[in-house]
């Protein structure tokens, strides 16, 4: 990708989380993550999505529309973005687009999760990782800072393969000694990382997003089929038109799916599971709202 090649597709995918976020996104994220000081600031107009006990009445009838209340720990909110990069987020074959379903996928929702964290003025913060933490921009709230964020997913390389999340989830530790909200955006197909998470959720407010693409877990029927693990280099060939092979590859796929949503409901991290190139924003606000009702 030449320079300017990424400098379109970083203002692209700005302009679509601006779009994205101008609306009810925005709305559910800032009543599932503002603060519940009891420090009154100022008021703000209703967004569709806010929490209608924060509507202000005596404002809301002078003004004619609603307006809300805000309070002082609604400035103070951290958020910290953990996007894993690692090749096996570039599963695919044949099409190249389709090949970068995952990883065009987990950019795009970390474009709109910074998007509204900027617009609730909250401090964005990115840590970048494969089987290393490669990048960590510190937190910040502003336009510039977004679209700095943005370019570093967009541009981003791992330097070697594997996927290391505990190394991403001890390194946010390290940096965040105070309790953030933190997004960890990631396909999860590493080991090991059971205790930094249930270390992390205890300490900061900790959200899973599993990015999984449908084609992982289900083989077509089409005979001998070679394959390449992206991260190990390793290859073998597959007999597709096995019904038992084929049924083992989705029952393998079942368990790691299982076995990663029982961690995180025992570890006490709400998840938002996405398929790769997806429509998944009702489920996102959806999502968003939920988290408000349990925040409440």
């Amino acid at each position: 990708m030449t320079a300017e090649e990424l400098s379109r597709k970083v203002r692209g995918l700005e302009l679509r989380a601006r779009k994205m976020t101008g609306g009810l996104i925005s709305g559910a994220y800032h009543s599932a993550f503002k603060g519940r000081g009891i420090e009154f600031l100022d008021v703000r107009e209703y967004v569709p999505g806010d929490d209608t006990r924060s509507i202000d009445w005596n404002v809301t009838a002078r003004a004619g529309h609603p307006f809300v209340k805000r309070y002082a720990e609604e400035r103070d909110e951290t958020v910290m973005l953990l996007v894993d990069g690692s090749l096996s987020m570039r599963f695919g074959g044949g099409d190249m687009a389709k090949c970068d379903a995952k990883c065009d996928t987990a950019a795009e929702i970390f474009a709109i999760l910074a998007s509204a964290a900027v617009q609730n003025h909250d401090h964005t913060g990115l840590i970048l990782f494969g089987n290393e933490v490669d990048l960590y921009v510190p937190p910040a709230c502003n336009g510039l800072h977004l679209l700095r964020m943005i370019r570093e997913v967009l541009a981003y390389r791992p330097r070697g393969g594997g996927t290391d999340i505990a190394r991403a989830l001890e390194f946010l530790g390290r940096v965040r000694r105070r309790r953030s909200l933190a997004f960890l955006i990631s396909d999860f197909l590493g080991r090991g990382f059971d205790k930094p998470l249930r270390a992390q959720a205890k300490h900061h407010d900790l959200i899973a997003v599993p990015i999984y693409d449908p084609r992982e877990s289900q083989l077509p029927d089409c005979g001998l089929m070679d394959f390449e693990d992206a991260e190990t280099g390793e290859t073998w060939t597959v007999d597709t038109s096995d019904e038992q092979v084929r049924g083992a590859h989705e029952r393998e796929a079942w368990r790691r799916s299982e076995g990663l949503a029982r961690l995180l409901r025992s570890a006490g991290v709400d998840a938002l599971r996405i398929a790769a190139g997806s429509d998944y924003l009702s489920n996102l606000i959806a999502f968003l709202r939920l988290h408000a009702k349990k925040a409440a």
